[in-house]
């Protein structure tokens, strides 16, 4: 029988899995997962991946029954078989006879010291069947990672897999059964579920019951987990497919590859600014954003009527997020992505403060200058040339960290938070506003607005109250998060009104026609994303 004394969601210990995995359940493990169900719902999807990569060596760390490690020798690759349980191991082995007459070659061993047990370089490494969910402390899964990484080849692969347990988290639980666990006489699903634990119930039609203790992963904390030990570039796929775009999928699989490749343009930025950095710097942009969005600030307002001026509305989420802080003349406040500086000169006059403004368009910024030397700002305002990616300002050296729609443009939102909280005096104040997907918005609809800038995904609310705790931030008012999310498809349908109308008034002879044209389209795409509810927005505020 399996143990977990008297309170059982008590047992969150790493190593305490190989006490859940008895003979008895072991026993029963294949019924779950129905091999030939199974291997008819992956099809090819493993083996395609691995071959694509030119991949000949395979250690699949997570062998369990033995279904992968057969799968892979079926398929013609060197395979090694490690599991952390004896009692799985030792099915896999007669298993590997049963399918195709196969001598597994099995070797006990813990992934945190994967090194010590196992020796040999591989091509790839695959712990699959959601088992890197085992590990509950975060140093435990850095330590699994890092050995996975170091008995990788240079330019090999790990493949890892892992339910959605950010769908559990965040919506309830809810299972198809038909891609890992096929079987139809046993039923699975969550009895107990919390931030730290997710304890699984396996009933089976003899009416015997199992459990397994497990750590609740979630996607983008995995997949940061392993950008974090040197994997250069993570790819995730969800239900075996190459898109889940469709809809939420039962499991992800993360494609996280060692080598290192260059996706830094040769100005030094990532691919996704070097990109932004590009289009803000070429002149129909600068002549339309100048001319349509007002000029000093380009962001989103806050209308209080439909036909409200532009110029207006934006400006008031200035005033808004401005009332929002404790301004004083010796507060520094850095603004990234500022634009054309409209809040930066808000700040410095009314306020007094001495404000840094980080933009990446080199033709922003010298409009910026140009109009903080009219108003006498210049030695209020430091305008720098550079990315939020890598903010060029020492740790703890700055009181309030001021952004406005400029978040969406990075690549990497984790690395941008975390650079923010490097830089923020202890008690600091964050206050940003960022166009975003609503949370649990599919990827699909969005795509017509993530093709325009270039863009994997949007962030959400709960990413971003998500990661800012993690880094230690705390909410200022309700949630952290004042939401707006009916000014998306109100701001974006006025400027594209106002486009039209100047439109009709000679912005053609300024900026060229194929430009107007991507940019109608893309503002009427943002309108209706508004209008569908799969766009949100708002002002977030919290200290450090």
């Amino acid at each position: 029988m399996q143990e977990f004394g008297d309170n059982p969601v008590d047992v969150r210990e790493t190593g305490h899995y190989t006490e859940e995995y008895v003979p008895s359940f072991v026993e029963k493990w294949d019924s779950l997962i129905d091999w030939e169900k199974r291997s008819q719902s992956e099809g090819n999807f493993f083996i395609d991946l691995l071959r694509k990569r030119g991949v000949k060596s395979v250690l699949d760390v997570a062998t369990g029954t033995g279904f992968h490690s057969v799968q892979l020798l079926e398929a013609g690759f060197e395979t090694v078989s490690a599991d952390g349980s004896a009692e799985m191991l030792a099915q896999a082995f007669s298993n590997g006879v049963k399918y195709g007459d196969h001598i597994l070659r099995v070797v006990q061993a813990d992934w945190r010291w994967l090194n010590r047990d196992v020796h040999g370089e591989y091509d790839a490494i695959v712990c699959l069947g959601n088992s890197f969910t085992h590990l509950f402390s975060e140093s435990d899964r850095r330590k699994a990672l890092a050995e996975f990484y170091a008995m990788l080849k240079h330019d090999g692969v790990l493949i890892l897999d892992q339910r959605n347990y950010d769908t559990i988290l965040d919506r309830g639980f809810s299972s198809k059964h038909i891609y890992y666990y096929c079987g139809e006489d046993v039923a699975v699903e969550p009895e107990y579920m919390d931030e730290g634990l997710c304890r699984m119930r396996y009933s089976f039609a003899d009416d015997s019951v199992y459990h397994l203790n497990m750590f609740p992963l979630r996607k983008d904390y995995t997949r940061q987990l392993m950008t974090d030990v040197g994997f250069q570039r993570v790819e995730t796929y969800g239900d075996f497919q190459h898109t889940y775009r469709d809809e939420q999928p039962d499991f992800y699989v993360h494609v996280a590859e060692k080598a290192y490749i260059m996706e830094e343009g040769e100005d030094g930025h990532s691919a996704a600014v070097s990109t932004a950095r590009s289009y803000y710097n070429s002149s129909d942009a600068d002549t339309f954003y100048a001319s349509v969005w007002g000029g000093e600030d380009i962001h989103v307002g806050l209308y209080e009527r439909a036909d409200e001026p532009i110029v207006d509305a934006s400006h008031r989420t200035v005033e808004r997020m401005a009332s929002k802080l404790s301004l004083t003349e010796r507060s520094i406040v850095l603004d990234l992505g500022s634009g054309y500086g409209g809040s930066a000169r808000h700040l410095a006059e009314k306020h007094g403060c001495r404000v840094l403004a980080l933009n990446l368009s080199e033709v922003e910024n010298e409009r910026h200058r140009t109009l903080n030397a009219e108003r006498g700002l210049t030695g209020a305002i430091e305008v720098v040339d550079g990315s939020f990616e890598s903010i060029p300002y020492p740790d703890d050296s700055v009181d309030v960290v001021w952004s406005q729609d400029a978040f969406l443009h990075s690549g990497d939102r984790h690395r941008v938070l975390e650079e923010v909280a490097r830089v923020l005096r202890p008690g600091g104040e964050l206050i940003f506003t960022d166009p975003m997907a609503v949370d649990g918005c599919p990827t699909d609809v969005l795509r017509p607005i993530l093709d325009r800038i270039h863009l994997d995904d949007l962030g959400s609310p709960d990413f971003y109250r998500r990661e800012l705790a993690r880094l230690g931030f705390t909410e200022v008012g309700e949630g952290g998060f004042e939401e707006h999310r009916e000014q998306v498809a109100r701001h974006y349908g006025r400027v594209l009104e106002e486009t039209e109308r100047q439109e009709a008034d000679g912005l053609g002879g300024k900026v060229s026609a194929d430009y107007l044209t991507r940019m109608k389209k893309g503002l009427r795409d943002w309108v209706h994303g508004g209008q569908e509810h799969h766009l949100t927005w708002g002002i977030f505020h919290f200290v450090r």
